[in-house]
């Protein structure tokens, strides 16, 4: 658990913190585990493109997909988004996007019955709750995620772009002195 509490004095942390240990017995801690919208675009923002689409067709199909309908839009298999959910969702917790014990937002339901020693994925399921924060999130974020960089890289001695080419500015190549400046740091008073 963590507590911030900001601006407060010494006296008041070593008052408060004695508080809780004290009363540590009683305390009952509580986390909020419940996605949110904040936590829904993070999500999303982490997630690989067909991860990503993933999700957004089980949202689109209210909540049920069945798994048949993600073969067809996966033809290379849905290990591949699945294991990226996975992974996003150990991520966030890692990083304390969002405490240990949040759930992941789509679940498997598996087909045949309990005695098949392996069951194939029969659909994909999100809850309503989280359907309507998804939903929301799907709604402020971009359709894709972000691409990698593709051009060249701009010069870091170069005018910034939106300068007049006449701007009064300064270069980093005028600053170019032929002798270095005397240093209190070096002996003799100049740099070797």
């Amino acid at each position: 658990m963590r507590i911030t509490i900001e601006g407060s004095s010494a006296d008041f942390e070593r008052k408060l913190l004695a508080l809780l240990s004290e009363h540590r017995d009683e305390l009952a801690v509580s986390v909020d585990t419940a996605w949110n919208v904040d936590r829904a675009m993070i999500f999303l923002n982490t997630l690989n493109a067909s991860a990503r689409l993933f999700v957004r067709l089980v949202v689109e199909s209210d909540g049920h997909l069945e798994a048949a309908v993600l073969r067809e839009a996966f033809p290379r298999g849905l290990r591949g988004p699945t294991v990226a959910l996975t992974y996003a969702l150990k991520r966030g917790v890692k990083h304390g996007w969002w405490p240990e014990g949040t759930e992941a937002p789509v679940t498997v339901i598996y087909g045949g019955g309990p005695q098949d020693g392996w069951r194939q994925a029969a659909a994909y399921e999100m809850s309503g709750e989280d359907l309507a924060v998804f939903r929301t999130a799907f709604a402020h974020s971009s359709p894709e995620p972000r691409t990698a960089w593709d051009e060249d890289a701009p010069s870091a001695l170069a005018p910034h772009p939106g300068w007049a080419p006449d701007a009064d500015v300064p270069n980093a190549f005028d600053m170019v002195d032929d002798e270095p400046p005397a240093s209190p740091n070096f002996p003799n008073g100049t740099a070797r």
